[in-house]
């Protein structure tokens, strides 16, 4: 097991009246972005609520750096080094970034109780200058778009030295500019020996950072595959259980006259631009989307 972080095996899950994980296994090595796949309800979440304590595992073994470990709660998790980003950030907006990273963890002064700014924010730059991050770490969460959010996120994870980061929906909320900062991160991130579980629908963006794919279809471990060996009907065929002849289904509704116009939608930080129309029939024609 010479560079494997993690090995998940024989994992079992049971709620009441459901079979959630069945004999499912997963491997992460040090320095590589394993991509966790599955349709909605293939156990993707369970499996990794487990491996950071949240669930308790019915059956099976986990390994960490080689030897079998037990995580019965999240502290035990964070204790090995394993670390998990939500798409809804755990962040506290009204406090600082550096702050959000030391949360709970805040050096102190002599004074009992009396927190440490300078220290906590020079332990913060450290991290974020490890990132090549430009924030500060004296800015308030709540002034931070969501990519900065994300990356607070990251380093409060590397904060506790995190071995192993998953990453569930990471670029969902984010512009292309703000995925291409996130994925230099990562990159990073794979240069420093960190594993990383990456959690997507979005299957065009693993060509940029993937080196490994595992499959979970109806809480069972289907396959792992090395990205570049493989095809993206593949993996699709892989997650639904069958061969893809269409991807995009021939519609059988005649389009109507249009009931709703959108032109030049925009939000800070969220939306640029948006033109599309709706038409009667369920119809949706993008303009310049």
């Amino acid at each position: 097991m010479d560079g494997v972080l993690v090995s998940m095996q024989g994992i079992e899950k049971y709620f009441p009246g459901v079979h959630a994980l069945k004999n499912v296994s997963l491997e992460l090595r040090k320095g590589e972005v394993l991509a966790l796949l599955g349709e909605n309800g293939a156990g993707k979440s369970t499996l990794m609520k487990i491996l950071t304590g949240v669930y308790n595992k019915d059956e099976g073994q986990i390994f960490f750096e080689g030897k079998e470990v037990q995580i019965d709660n999240p502290k035990a998790a964070q204790e090995l080094g394993i670390s998990i980003i939500h798409q809804e950030f755990n962040l506290l907006p009204h406090l600082t970034v550096a702050q959000n990273i030391f949360i709970g963890r805040e050096p102190r002064t002599k004074i009992r109780g009396v927190l440490n700014e300078k220290e906590l924010n020079r332990k913060a730059q450290i991290i974020l200058d490890d990132l090549n991050l430009s924030m500060s770490p004296k800015t308030r969460v709540a002034e931070l778009s969501v990519a900065e959010q994300q990356m607070v996120e990251i380093a409060k994870a590397l904060s506790v030295q995190c071995k192993v980061l998953i990453m569930d929906e990471p670029t969902a909320a984010l512009t292309e500019s703000e995925v291409e900062e996130l994925f230099r991160v990562i990159k990073d991130l794979k240069s420093k020996g960190v594993g990383i579980v990456y959690i997507s629908h979005r299957l065009e963006e693993l060509e940029y950072i993937v080196d490994r794919v595992t499959v979970m279809r109806d809480g069972a471990y289907i396959g792992t595959v090395n990205y570049k060996d493989t095809t993206l009907d593949e993996l699709i065929s892989m997650m639904v259980g069958r061969d893809i002849t269409e991807k995009f289904p021939k519609r059988n509704v005649n389009v109507g006259e249009t009931i709703l116009e959108v032109k030049g939608l925009s939000r800070k930080d969220v939306l640029k631009d948006i033109n599309f129309k709706l038409r009667r029939g369920n119809g949706i024609v993008p303009n310049n989307l």
